[in-house]
Parts: structure tokens; C-alpha cells; sequence
């Protein structure tokens, strides 16, 4: 709502003297409440000029009409009416060379990117140099990948602290929550000209014994006045509130000042002005202390600034006054920046108009660097949307609190969100079964970080295990059970900020039965290895070299096809074959026998195997008197299920020589 810009210093159009209200619908009555800032009535009056104009001699001045119309409307964050009336101004003739800017900029605070790109462009070919609008066509580029793209941070309106009217900019202060507003208690019966509401107080809401936020009150003691009162913030202890104070009189401009007041018991001092700042021309508003007390941040119109309104700083411990400090270009632009909240010594929050964003006001993080610059990044989506967004403020130590927005408010007034930024849940998970995928309960997983992390725990019943993870770390996992040796996983955590389950699944081979090694293949009537055999080749490497006390048996075994004699020398030559692999794998020698067996041990039918080949009873052993009882197609899997290669433990006590 366009009031926190008039009433604390956010638009100073040529301010004049106190006039009185509108006369009639005449062109010079809305252009002086224009110049003085009465947004709201100036739109009633441009719309009942415009309404009038139905000549066809009067075109051209009702296109002039519906661009101050426009402006009006922009003023107070009614972008879609603004919209509606430029495109008015154009239908009608309107010449002026800023018209296709100021619809763009519309189009653009309405969340319309692809129309106010291309009025961007139109703008652009008529003047190629300016500044604005390059900035706004990036702006509203970024703004279309942001919404799709938005970040994990979740909002939703604090309904208890809003009213009918515009509340904005909270400040936690303990377990308070202060906050302007201009619902209909407020103090004083004057209405703001520029929005037709009450001028605004300052009230907060507390917490019961239980934690839960009470309605909000207006404050207790003597700070609110009928004067337009907000945009606070406090002392380190909570003591001292700074705040933002406009005040209109009729013999002068309206003035904005940085006041302050200190509690006693549960009340609030009369306002004094700040007494650092002795300009008396400029305005200042929308204080902010850093939470050392070192300094106080601030919007201002000072000489110096870059835009309109920059942000700066000045420090309170400065004996005989304060030399105010501009935070420099990569903060502040040609724009407006405003409502500073200083998180810590190195980073501030802040709203602006003039770095690439949604549209209105967009909320920014700048964090102070090594070499003394700011690094400025957009919120993103949702923390920022096509409205105005800005005022923010946080829990200690969390990514949550509270901000102020015009979003879902035809009529421009602003709202209080909360948000929060949710922990990553990044876990792993997965099983521990042997190698005929039988779950394994009771095994021991431990997993070790490269961030110092060190934790173990047991699988359940049904096998299974998980851990929570840290983002971008790397990992290593050891699994092992009695009866089993043990086996080690490595990977590492993406960096991507979003929630992630990993699986990682451990297959642990017994020490006391025959272990079968899956794709080992061998060119036909030969004991020569196969390339696509080397994965699990290696994966068995890896085994022995993670239990280095192992000793094993590599036995091979054919099917019944050929004679006795002819299959147990192929089968020796190939339980041969892998040995000499594993030996060219780094695997000592002396760790390693080979034998075949041929035909003579056919393979009886497990759980796993009764899973696959459904066929076959679990328990039944693949001999040939059981082959010759199946049919063509059963005795060829049996065949494949007999040609295997195995490995067992033999020891357990290997020592490699020194």
C-alpha cells in the first residue's frame, strides 16, 4: 500500500501546503492532489475527468487523463489498473516518452513478464540508452525462470495480525511482534489523502504462557500520536524502539524523522528525534540497528544518493554525532531502496525497485565480503512475487519469521506473511540382505562423513536401515553381520537444496556357504573371461580387499551336457581363469585356490532362485534324473542355474607377510 512510501518517506512529489479536498471533477483539482501526493483521491478525481471526456475534439486529452491515471494507480500498487489505464493512453494518442516504460513497468508489477517484455522492447527501440528499462526487461526475465524455479521457502498470511486495512512491516522484539497499521483504531480520526485510510500506528501482538500469539493491541503509553507512526525496530536489549514518524502540517512540507522512545515497565515514551541526524532538509525512515547496536541503518533522500532513496548507515556510539554512510552501488540504484533489516554485521536484508526482480518491491540479501563489497541476490520466489514485497524480519537463529506484501490485495493494502525455510530432510536408506537377497536383521551399518561424522546403527527385521544426511558431504558406509563378511560403500550428498532419500543397498556374502558370483561369462567351449564379466570380477576384488583375512575357494561348475572328464578340465581352466584375475586385481595368491567341479555338484534351488523360476520347488536339487523329467524349455534354465562360477571362505585367519 502506497501509504508506507508517502508516510515514511518512499514518494516526495513536490509536497505543498495543506489544500482542501477535491472541488469537483476538474483536471487542476486532481493534478494538485497529484503534486501533494493524494494518490487516492487524485485517482477518484483523473477518473471522473476521464468519465466526462467523450468528444471526439477531446481525445487527445482524455489519452493525457488516462496516463496520469496510470500513475495514480501505480502509486498505489494497483498495477492492474494502471495497466488498463496506460493502454487507455495509448489507444487515445498519448505521446508522452515515457508511456510505453510506465506500462511496461505495470505489466510488469502485475506478474504479466511476457507482455512487459515485449513493452520493455517497444520502449527500448524508441530509447535505446535508458537505463530503467534494461534493467526492468532483465528484471522481468528473471522473474519468469524464478516462478518456475521457486526456492523451498514456505509462506502463508498471518491472518490473525491483518486487517481490512494495510499492516505492514513486522519486527520481532523478543516474544513481541510490532507492526504498522491503519486499521480503524488507530489513534487520531484523520485519513490519509493518499489511501483513504486512517494514518498509521504502531501496535503489537505477544505470546500466552502456551507460545501461541495473542491479537494484536495498540501500544501502551504516550509514542502514537494522530501523526503517521511506523517502521520500528529496537535496541539490542529490547529497551530503546527507533521508529519512523511523518508528520503534516499546514504551514510546511511533510517531514519524515527517525524517532525514538524507551519502555518502562510495559509503556512506551513520548517520541524523540533521533538526535544523531542534524539535516534538516532530507528525510529519514525505516530504521534498522544491527544487532551489536553498532549501527543504525536507514532509507533517505540525502544528498549523495543514488536513486531516490538509498539505504545508509550511521554509527551510535559516535561521540558528538554520526557522519552518515552510503552502502554504495551494488545496494543501492538509480531506483529505490528501502526498509534495511540488518541481520548481522555482515548481512542485510532490504526491499528495491531498482535491481532486476518480480515487479514493485522485491526483498534482497546482501552479504558483506572479505574485500569490503556486498554480494546482492533476489529472494526468489515465493519470498518475492509479481507485488510488493518488503519489510522483513526474522527469529533468532531460524529461517523464519515474518514480511509484508500487497500480493492478492486489488485494492493495493499490504499484508503480514510468515515464511520459513524448512530443514533439508536428506537421508539414506536402504537394506542388508546375502547374496540370495534374504534380508539380514541385526547387521551392523556404520557410516562415516568427511565432516567428522561417525554413527552406526543396526538393520531392522525386514533388513533395512537409515541415516540422516548433510548436504555435499561424502560418505563411506561398512556393513557386516555374525556368519558374514563385510562389505563398504562410498558416495557423496548432492548439493542441491532440496530434500533427497538415497538408497544404497548392501549384499553381504556368507562365510559358511558357497556364495554364487552373478555375470561371469565365459566365449563358448573355452575358459577365456569374457569383457562384460569384468564389473563383477571387480566387485569381488573390492570384497577380498575389504575383508584382507579371507581366504577363498573360485570354483566353477558346468552344466550336464558333455562328458564328465570334458567338464571338469573346462571348469578347472575357468575357476583357473578367475583366480588369474583376481591375482592381476591386486589380490595375493596365497588367498586364492581354484577347483572344478564340472557337473558333479548340480545346484539346488533356493528362495531366490524358486523366485525367478517359479518352476522350481524351493529345495529341489537340478540333478540330471530331475532335468529329464522337464520339458525342453525347463531343462534349458535348469542348465543356465548350473553354469556358475562360486566362491566360499576356506579361512579366516589370513596374515599377509611382512
Amino acid at each position: 500500500m502506497k501509504i508506507r512510501f508517502f508516510a515514511f518517506g518512499l514518494f516526495m512529489y513536490g509536497i505543498l501546503a495543506l489544500l482542501s479536498g477535491c472541488r469537483g471533477a476538474r483536471l487542476s483539482v486532481a493534478d494538485e492532489q497529484m503534486a501533494r501526493g493524494e494518490y487516492y483521491e487524485a485517482a477518484r478525481t483523473y477518473r471522473k475527468v476521464y468519465n466526462k471526456l467523450k468528444k471526439p475534439s477531446e481525445r487527445t486529452l482524455r489519452g493525457e487523463v488516462a496516463y496520469s491515471l496510470g500513475t495514480a494507480h501505480s502509486r498505489l500498487s494497483q498495477s492492474a489498473r494502471a495497466a488498463a489505464a496506460y493502454r487507455n493512453a495509448l489507444r487515445y494518442g498519448c505521446s508522452d516518452s515515457l508511456l510505453y516504460r510506465h506500462l511496461a513497468q505495470a505489466l510488469h508489477a502485475d506478474g504479466k513478464y511476457a507482455a512487459a517484455e515485449e513493452a520493455y522492447r517497444q520502449y527500448l527501440m524508441l530509447a535505446p540508452d535508458d537505463n530503467v528499462a534494461k534493467n526492468g526487461l532483465r528484471g522481468a526475465r528473471f522473474a519468469g525462470n524464478a516462478r518456475k524455479n521457486p526456492t523451498r521457502y514456505k509462506v502463508s498470511n498471518a491472518k490473525l495480525f491483518n486487517s481490512r486495512r494495510a499492516d505492514f512491516s513486522p519486527v520481532i522484539n523478543g516474544d513481541k511482534l510490532y507492526f504498522t497499521t491503519t486499521n480503524e483504531k488507530v489513534s487520531g480520526d484523520s485519513k490519509s489523502e493518499v489511501t483513504g485510510m486512517r494514518r498509521g500506528d504502531i501496535w503489537v501482538a505477544q505470546k500466552d504462557e502456551q507460545g501461541r500469539w495473542q491479537r494484536p493491541e495498540p501500544l501502551k503509553g504516550e509514542l502514537s500520536t494522530a501523526a503517521d507512526e511506523g517502521v520500528a525496530c529496537f535496541s539490542p536489549d529490547g529497551r530503546m524502539m527507533y521508529y519512523t514518524r511523518a508528520l503534516r502540517r499546514a504551514d510546511s512540507d511533510t517531514k519524515i524523522e527517525i524517532m525514538t522512545s524507551t519502555r518502562s515497565d510495559a509503556e512506551w515514551s513520548e517520541g524523540r528525534k533521533l538526535d544523531l541526524i542534524e539535516d534538516t532538509v532530507a528525510n529519514y525512515g525505516h530504521p534498522s540497528v544491527d544487532p551489536s547496536g553498532t549501527y543504525i541503518y536507514f532509507a533517505s533522500d540525502r544528498g549523495g544518493s543514488f536513486g531516490s532513496y538509498d539505504i545508509w548507515r550511521m554509527r551510535l556510539d559516535s561521540p558528538g554525532g554520526a557522519v552518515p554512510e552510503n552502502l554504495g552501488a551494488a545496494i543501492n540504484t538509480s531506483g529505490r531502496e528501502l526498509f534495511p533489516c540488518a541481520f548481522s554485521d555482515s548481512i542485510l536484508f532490504f526491499a528495491s525497485d531498482g535491481h532486476p526482480g518480480m515487479g514493485g518491491l522485491d526483498i534482497f540479501r546482501a552479504v558483506l565480503q572479505p574485500s569490503g563489497s556486498w554480494k546482492v541476490e533476489n529472494m526468489g520466489v515465493p519470498l518475492n512475487s509479481f507485488a510488493d514485497d518488503f519489510g522483513i524480519t526474522f527469529f533468532q537463529d531460524r529461517h523464519a519469521g515474518y514480511f509484508s506484501t500487497n500480493r492478492g490485495d486489488a485494492r493495493g493494502y499490504d499484508h503480514i506473511y510468515s515464511f520459513e525455510l524448512p530443514d533439508l530432510k536428506i537421508t539414506i536408506s536402504g537394506t542388508v540382505s546375502d547374496l540370495e537377497e534374504e534380508p539380514i536383521a541385526g547387521a551392523r551399518i556404520r557410516i562415516i562423513g568427511r565432516d567428522g561424522s561417525n554413527r552406526r546403527t543396526v538393520s531392522r527385521d525386514d533388513g533395512s536401515f537409515m541415516f540422516d544426511l548433510e548436504r555435499g558431504v561424502s560418505y563411506v558406509m561398512l556393513a557386516g553381520a555374525k556368519g558374514y563378511m563385510n562389505a563398504r560403500q562410498e558416495f557423496t550428498a548432492d548439493t542441491a537444496e532440496q530434500d533427497a532419500d538415497y538408497e544404497v543397498n548392501f549384499m553381504l556374502a556368507s562365510l559358511t556357504a558357497p556364495n554364487v558370483v552373478e555375470n561371469i561369462f565365459y566365449d563358448y567351449d573355452k575358459a577365456t573371461l569374457r569383457p562384460e564379466s569384468a564389473a563383477a570380477l571387480d566387485s569381488l576384488a573390492g570384497l577380498l580387499k575389504d575383508n584382507p583375512a579371507i581366504t577363498v575357494e573360485m570354483s566353477s561348475h558346468t552344466d550336464r551336457v558333455g562328458s564328465e572328464a570334458y567338464n571338469m578340465r573346462l571348469s578347472e581352466r575357468r575357476a583357473k581363469s578367475v583366480v588369474d584375475y583376481l591375482i592381476g586385481a591386486g589380490i595375493s595368491a596365497e588367498r586364492l585356490k581354484w577347483k572344478g567341479y564340472g557337473k558333479s555338484v548340480p545346484k539346488k534351488v533356493t528362495k531366490r532362485i524358486a523366485r525367478l523360476y517359479p518352476q522350481f520347488e524351493e529345495g529341489q536339487t537340478l540333478d540330471e534324473e530331475y532335468l529329464d523329467t522337464l520339458g525342453d524349455e525347463d531343462r534349458a534354465a535348469a542348465d543356465q542355474i548350473n553354469r556358475r562360477t562360486e566362491f566360499k571362505v576356506v579361512s579366516t585367519d589370513f596374515e599377509s607377510p611382512l
